[in-house]
């Protein structure tokens, strides 16, 4: 793993450098399904649309007209919630698009320890400028992880997070310290391994991630996050061996070039063999409730909100 000045990096965790951050509000947990951090892990799906979203501007058809809040999708992103082995409570973001201020206000988030990229594309990362508020209540830096493409991608679009020596003046940006990875290499996060998968976007090879708790038992690890894929590549396959939970881009029903089909996305659900599988990166074309009254009992389409515990 390559640090910012091409070094393997060599410092502190986070929680390390500045020991006294501004701990998280915890409100009350009304029941399992409003549970916040402190569970040993939950995955909280903050997003499940399409780059365009759901509704769609200047459509009125029954999916971006419906009264069911699960027909609303805000882009597909997702935060992973625990506790770490010494204690501390961590959120580690999947994506962060466009819609992130949005999506952590609905959430209740007020830490961010680290962010893992897919890809660069616009739903994916245009949010990371609002990073900044989580470096003002932690009173740190955040980690981002993705691969060279991405990330030299990401530089260039904020050239004044990552070079800003050439700002004309002081502002309130984003503290980001970005680390290149690369498939099938592992890291480990704050006690968490997790290991990028390559998977295909069309013809863009972009990454998925295995994410595991060697510490603890968990009812979401070993989990597989996998947006924006249209096809599988054969040395990735044994990464989805022995999942608890797959998350798998399901875009619609017909064909599209870059995204899985819902029929697509159940062939690849059957062959890993999860022991629950949670669909996203839907389009308008996905009605919630008639989509889902066709799953057996272990699918699901995610929406926004969604916690898996």
């Amino acid at each position: 793993m390559i640090g910012p000045i091409g070094c393997p990096r060599t410092t502190a965790p986070i929680s390390d450098q500045n020991p006294s951050p501004k701990p998280p509000r915890k409100p009350e947990p009304r029941s399992a399904q409003h549970r916040g951090i402190g569970s040993a892990m939950i995955l909280r799906f903050l997003g499940t649309g399409t780059s365009s979203g759901v509704p769609v501007i200047g459509c009125d058809c029954r999916v971006c007209t419906s009264d069911n809040p699960r027909d609303s999708r805000l882009r597909t992103s997702a935060a992973i919630e625990f506790t770490d082995p010494t204690g501390q409570d961590r959120v580690i973001l999947l994506d962060a698009g466009p819609d992130l201020r949005q999506q952590v206000l609905a959430a209740g988030i007020e830490r961010c320890d680290a962010v893992l990229l897919t890809h660069n594309h616009v739903d994916h990362v245009f949010g990371l400028d609002e990073l900044r508020r989580f470096n003002v209540m932690m009173d740190a830096p955040i980690d981002i992880y993705a691969d060279h493409n991405t990330m030299q991608a990401v530089r260039r679009v904020y050239a004044h997070i990552f070079d800003k020596r050439s700002n004309k003046q002081d502002s309130f940006i984003a503290t980001l310290i970005p680390f290149e990875i690369e498939p099938y290499v592992p890291i480990e996060l704050f006690g968490l391994r997790i290991t990028p998968i390559k998977l295909l976007h069309g013809r863009l090879p972009i990454l998925g991630y295995r994410i595991e708790m060697p510490w603890a038992d968990s009812s979401v690890a070993p989990l597989a996050y996998c947006t924006d894929v249209s096809s599988i590549p054969p040395e990735t396959w044994p990464y989805l061996d022995g999942l608890t939970v797959l998350v798998l881009d399901a875009l619609r029903h017909r064909h599209h070039p870059t995204h899985l089909t819902l029929e697509q996305a159940e062939h690849i659900a059957d062959q890993a063999g999860a022991d629950r599988t949670f669909y996203v990166h839907m389009s308008h074309e996905l009605h919630h409730a008639e989509t889902e009254s066709g799953f057996s009992d272990d699918r699901r389409l995610a929406y926004d909100g969604l916690i898996v515990e």
